[in-house]
Formats: C-alpha cells, structure tokens, sequence
C-alpha cells in the first residue's frame, strides 16, 4: 500500500514540474522582440550615416574639382619630360583612408598595387615593368593593413590621421616633404587612388610623376639652363601637386562610398524589419490561439 503511494507520487510529480505549452513560444517571441529593437536601432544609426555622408559628399566634389585643376598642370608640366627614358626604379603611394563602412574602397587600391606588383595585364600602369623590391608607402590604416601581409618588405613609410576632412594642399605637401626626405631612391612615383567615375561608381587609376633624375635627363628638360634647386623643387612640388589631385579625388570617392554602403544597409535593415516583424506577428498569433484552445477545452470539461 506504501509502496503503490509512493510510486503514485513520483510518476505525478513531473507533471506538477512541468512548464506550460506555450513558454517556448513565449522566449521564441522574446528574442524576436529583442533582435527587433536592435534591428530598428542599426537602421537608425545607417540613416543618418547616409544623411551626414550625402551632405559631406557635395562639399567633397567641389574639392575634387579644385584638385584636378593641380592635376592637369602637372600634366602639362610632364608634356615636356616625356621624350626622357623611363626609370625602371618605382616608388608607390598608395592613397587610402583611416575610417571604414564604405564598402570595397580601400580594396580597390590594394588590389591594383598587387596587380601592378604581379605585371598582369590588368594593371594600372600597364606597359611597365615593376621590380619585386620597389619601395611602398602607404596613405591611411585601412590599406596598410591590408598590403601588409602580402608586401611586408617593401613598406617604407605610413601615413595616417589624413583626410579625415576633406584633404588641403598643406596635407600634401607635408606628405611630399616627408617622401622627399625619407631618403629612398626612385627614378619615378607611382600614385594608385581611386578615381571618381559617377556618384555611384569609382575605378583604381594611377599617376606616374618624374622624379628629379628623370627631369634632369628629360630631352625637353636639357634644352634649358637650370640650376640644380630649380629641378629639385620643380619635382617636389609636382609630386604634392599630384598628391593634392589623388586625395582629393579618393576622399569623394569614399564619400561616395560610404553614402551607397549606409543606403544599401538601411535598405537591409528595412527588410529584416518587415521579416521580423511577420515571424513575430504570427508566434503571437500562434501563442494565442494556443491559450484560446486550452480556455475552450478547459470549458467544455466542466
């Protein structure tokens, strides 16, 4: 009798423990609600990203526009060195950022460094040859990064805590400065940066500048009397010239960027609001039509 007693009770206690039908359902609704909020709270903060990036974007072009004026003197500088032989001892700037959350930007440049350093037939400066141990200075954290693991040896200088507004002439020069005096030797500079195809678009371009060797020897460049600071400065201020035009030109492009990034998120976000907010409705639907059933039955068992 004891023991049938007791049997009793230990059978009937793990329905006395049991949790209700409808509790998972209830954390299932819990954890939507949260990822929800969340959700909602991102597609905040990619909204006005946009907001501040389409506003900084106009101001961004107009320097763009500024800058390409220095880029196309340069050019016309260089009409006249051009009969000179090339150096085949490269330097390579490559023109990037400190900031992210602009989609393959920084990739860009990086990729084309690698295919000019590779000489595929895709490269930017196509038709020339690049030597494995030519020197790389880098413009920004994001690229240095990258280039890092796969040019370790080549790195000569980094440069970063520029651009973080939109890019000055006196940004460039102090970078020229720098180049010049790091002491590393180079018949030419290479500048990879993005550059600015459409408010929608960007491609890796490069600019090729003469260094002061390559000037002196240039035909066009012999036909006249120089001294020798003359060349020297004349090449410095050519590389910061160059340097003015491919920064600004990449800084617009990041705008740019990071605008259509922020756009494309918030869109996302919209739609894993819309999906959430379904698979939330109909758990609700769901739990509750549970508890009428278990009200109804409960009913018609009196």
């Amino acid at each position: 009798m004891f023991a049938r007693r007791t049997v009793a009770r230990v059978v009937a206690q793990p329905s006395l423990l049991a949790a209700p039908s409808n509790a998972r359902n209830m954390a299932t609704l819990r954890e939507i609600e949260l990822r929800l909020k969340s959700v909602r709270n991102i597609e905040k903060i990619t909204k006005s990203m946009k907001m501040i990036a389409s506003t900084k974007l106009s101001k961004a072009q107009r320097a763009m526009q500024a800058g390409k004026l220095y880029g196309a003197a340069n050019a016309e500088v260089f009409e006249t060195a051009k009969e000179g032989a090339a150096g085949s001892q490269k330097l390579f700037i490559v023109v990037s950022s400190d900031k992210g959350l602009c989609g393959g930007i920084h990739s860009s440049v990086t990729k084309a460094t690698r295919r000019a350093f590779g000489n595929t037939p895709d490269s930017p400066i196509a038709g020339a040859s690049v030597e494995p141990n030519s020197s790389v200075m880098v413009i920004g954290d994001k690229s240095k990064a990258q280039l890092s693991r796969v040019l370790p040896n080549n790195f000569k200088l980094t440069f970063n805590q520029i651009g973080r507004d939109v890019p000055t002439f006196a940004d460039a020069a102090s970078v020229a400065d720098l180049v010049v005096k790091s002491g590393v030797e180079y018949d030419s500079v290479v500048i990879i940066y993005n550059k600015f195809v459409s408010a929608i678009s960007y491609e890796a371009a490069a600019i090729e500048i003469k260094g002061e060797k390559a000037l002196k020897e240039s035909e066009g460049f012999k036909k006249y009397e120089m001294e020798d600071d003359f060349t020297k400065d004349l090449a410095e201020f050519s590389l910061a010239n160059a340097l003015f035009a491919a920064l600004t030109e990449s800084h617009a492009c990041e705008i740019s960027a990071r605008r259509n990034a922020m756009d494309n998120a918030s869109k996302n976000a919209g739609d894993m609001i819309g999906s959430l907010t379904m698979q939330y409705n109909r758990g609700r639907q769901a739990a509750i039509t549970n508890e009428l059933v278990d009200i109804i039955t409960g009913a018609s068992a009196l």
